[in-house]
């Protein structure tokens, strides 16, 4: 029967010619006279399970057993019974005598006495334990009495094997047969191989041979008896030796007693139905029974059982057996979260679950879940997987997060939400490392250029600390091109203090990338003007930052008098960071619920961007989502003067790099960067990206003896209202009578002035609005309809 082989195979333990399995090493227990073999599919290597029996006679009594065993098995599906895959029948011959043998490949399995030895739990939760794997048997069995009218005959626990996910499953189908107790002209055994049963573990009327009584009585009455047996054999830890040992009851616990008791009632009629046994909630509900069953059901619970659930599934999974959570309920956890089912909350009990796995079994059990989730279109997965980003981040390749993973982050780059954008730009700390240099710099870096200026000011704040802490990952020319034009023109004119703060900090953990041209004449500049800064915290860390950039400059000059040539960048009076700079505080939130996280401590020794940074919390003119600062300035210009009008959205570090002294005007962005096509941003960012906008240079002045044409004092005042377009981020102008520096009118061009970068523009200054020309040369203002007086000189007309 099934004879899918027949032929010479030679040898006997090393496989089969034509079988697609590889035989293994074999389990020291099976049921009956069967042989259980570990084993491997040739196909791909997957572990399956080859059971094997031997006859010298194709007649042979174990072997009709064994083919109706086959046939069972093949026939009946149920998810607590053993999974068949293949079946096969061989005769080898061996001179005069043959040897038939049948082979039953299955899921793999292994004995479950094997297991229970292996496992070791004790106690409470080897109770825990048994209740689910008996649930599993109980169903099984209830299944083949009650559904299927079949009877198994020989339930205990060499019938018994378990999976690697921990699951008990019913074999051993040798014995299985139909209940024909409707049949009344039905004679003879019932069980035609009822003789493979053990004595011990048969019912009196079994034993009596009394199919009469069998055939009246309900049909699971033998298998009842069954489940008694391998109760007895699982709480006594030893193998039933004969029937009367049934009797001692000393390890049964005290809630499934009165079950087990009736479960082998001398009377059959009387025996407890498998399928009542299942409702024994006494016994089988207990926090591990729960938890699977909770999982197996996930479809048919809503939302909210959902979420309550998974929720408290951390902490549960601490008090359940640690072998059992890794094989059994992370899996099932896994597959939920991969198929849809499972909720954001369940993240965090998988990561959670994760973390007590080795490097390796994480990166082949939760690592390709994690990656797939990324691409999830639900808003609460991603942002539970950008929180929980440091857990699993160094886990991955750089080839998966380049390819698999940065696509679908990059997308919370220009969400709606700020909150998503905080956690986008944060979670590249850990991605960015990993990422290619053509990711960084034709992409990550776009993005960067336009968080900068983010109507969120603890954004823009964190985009500056994010550049600093990933600055080394930039490659020379990359660095060369951004890192000053963000740190300076962006970061430490933003109105928000801790964001001039954070640049400054970064300006100095990056310190040993710039030469010392660059630290003399792009980086001092821009720093010397916060000494004066209205914030004590941004003058604090102004005045560190000269001494440490004096010093390198220093130290430089030492070491060229020296005859030491070549050193360019030197090595900081302040050693460079030795860690993170810390993010930024921010209360930015997500459908009204605050994000509760710990700001990234600063292990560096460089003034701390944490104490700087705190305050982003701040300034709730910035935007609704920032509180109010925990300190309160008695001069708030930069709260209280709104920002001006910007000529244009965006303000490309590249432009101030590129030839200064150019006299058209320069379409780049972003750190000459191409551009991100975005939509028109709102009023109230355009106002802030104006104030980041503050001009290198100035059109030279013409001499005071050139003609121009009167203006009315309106018109002066609306000038003079457009000079002090800076003065909302500019440094502010010391509390002194002392005329500035750059008030002195002069032909020589501001070019040649390295202040005039950077100093406060004159309030009774006549240059050119910046709004008509971004500083860059002189526009004609638009005519005027209707009739108007000029006023002419002489000269030139």
């Amino acid at each position: 029967m099934f004879k899918f082989l027949k032929g010479v195979v030679g040898g006997s333990g090393t496989g089969l010619k034509d079988l697609p399995y590889n035989i293994g090493d074999p389990y020291p227990s099976a049921w009956g006279s069967w042989n259980h073999f570990r084993g491997t599919s040739k196909d791909d290597g997957s572990p399956v399970s080859i059971f094997s029996l031997s006859g010298n006679d194709a007649q042979d009594g174990h072997l009709a057993a064994g083919r109706n065993g086959v046939k069972r098995l093949r026939t009946v599906r149920h998810p607590n019974i053993l999974s068949f895959l293949h079946s096969t029948e061989v005769e080898t011959h061996d001179g005069s005598t043959s040897k038939v043998t049948i082979y039953i490949v299955t899921e793999p399995v292994m004995p479950l006495s094997d297991k229970i030895k292996e496992l070791g739990l004790k106690s409470t939760q080897r109770d825990e334990y048994f209740a689910l794997g008996l649930h599993q048997i109980t169903k099984a069995v209830s299944f083949l009495n009650n559904d299927c009218k079949l009877v198994h005959g020989n339930v205990c626990l060499a019938s018994v094997v378990v999976t690697p996910t921990l699951d008990w499953k019913l074999h051993a189908f040798d014995v299985l047969s139909e209940f024909d107790g409707s049949n009344e002209s039905a004679s003879g055994p019932m069980l035609p191989f009822e003789w493979l049963v053990g004595t011990q573990y048969k019912p009196m009327e079994m034993v009596k041979s009394d199919w009469v009584a069998i055939r009246k009585s309900p049909p699971w009455a033998i298998d009842s008896w069954g489940l008694g047996c391998l109760i007895y054999e699982l709480f006594s830890g030893s193998k039933l030796g004969k029937t009367e040992e049934l009797r001692n009851t000393v390890g049964i616990p005290k809630s499934l007693l009165p079950d087990y008791q009736r479960l082998l009632s001398s009377m059959p009629s009387r025996r407890l139905n498998t399928s009542k046994l299942l409702e024994n909630g006494e016994y089988f509900q207990n926090k591990l029974v729960d938890t699977i069953h909770f999982m197996d059901i996930l479809n048919l619970k809503d939302s909210v059982e959902k979420d309550t659930f998974f929720r408290k599934l951390p902490n549960v999974a601490e008090q359940l057996p640690r072998e059992i959570v890794l094989k059994k309920i992370l899996p099932l956890l896994a597959s939920s979260l991969e198929f849809g089912s499972a909720v954001a909350p369940a993240l965090t009990a998988l990561l959670k679950m994760g973390s007590w796995l080795s490097a390796e079994d994480f990166k082949v059990k939760v690592l390709p879940t994690i990656v797939k989730l990324f691409a999830s279109n639900d808003r609460a997965i991603r942002v539970s997987l950008l929180q929980h980003v440091d857990q699993f981040g160094e886990s991955m390749s750089g080839q998966i997060v380049d390819e698999q993973v940065y696509p679908h982050v990059a997308t919370g780059f220009a969400d709606t939400s700020a909150f998503l954008r905080e956690l986008t730009l944060k979670s590249m700390l850990v991605l960015a490392p990993k990422l290619s240099q053509r990711t960084l710099s034709g992409s990550l870096l776009k993005y960067l250029s336009k968080l900068q200026v983010d109507e969120e000011p603890a954004i823009r704040t964190n985009t500056t600390i994010l550049l600093g802490n990933i600055a080394t990952y930039l490659n020379e020319g990359t660095r060369k091109r951004v890192l000053i034009n963000a740190f300076t023109v962006r970061a430490l004119r933003d109105t928000f203090p801790p964001a001039r703060g954070a640049g400054i900090v970064a300006l100095c953990a990056t310190s040993t990338t710039y030469d010392d041209t660059e630290i003399a004449t792009r980086i001092l500049p821009n720093i010397v003007v916060l000494t004066i800064d209205q914030d004590s915290e941004v003058r604090s860390k102004a005045f560190q930052a000269v001494e440490q950039f004096l010093q390198i400059l220093k130290q430089n000059y030492e070491k060229t008098n020296a005859g030491e040539a070549g050193a360019t960048g030197g090595a900081s009076a302040i050693p460079e960071t030795a860690g993170l700079i810390g993010w930024a505080m921010s209360s930015l939130t997500l459908k009204g619920k605050p994000l509760d996280q710990a700001s990234l401590a600063s292990s560096s020794p460089a003034p701390s961007l944490a104490s700087a940074a705190s305050n982003a919390t701040t300034t709730a003119t910035e935007a609704p989502s920032v509180k109010a600062s925990h300190h309160t300035r008695a001069n708030s210009d930069f709260t209280d003067q709104p920002a001006p009008p910007s000529p244009t959205s965006t303000d490309g570090w590249g432009d101030i790099e590129n030839d200064i002294n150019e006299g058209h005007e320069s379409d780049k962005d972003g750190w000459d960067l191409d551009p991100i096509d975005e939509p028109k941003p709102a009023p109230a960012l355009s106002n802030i990206q104006a104030a980041q906008k503050r001009p290198v240079s100035q059109p030279s002045r013409p001499p005071a003896t050139s003609s121009r044409p009167k203006v009315s004092t309106a018109k002066a005042t609306a000038k003079l209202e457009d000079d002090d377009l800076w003065g909302s981020i500019a440094a502010p102008p010391p509390a002194t009578t002392s005329r500035p520096l750059n008030l002195k009118k002069s032909v020589q061009s501001d070019d040649e002035d390295p202040w005039a970068a950077i100093a406060a523009p004159p309030p009774t200054t006549r240059a050119k609005p910046l709004s008509s020309g971004r500083g860059r040369g002189a526009k004609p203002a638009a005519p005027k309809l209707g009739a108007q007086r000029i006023n002419r000189t002489s000269s030139g007309m």
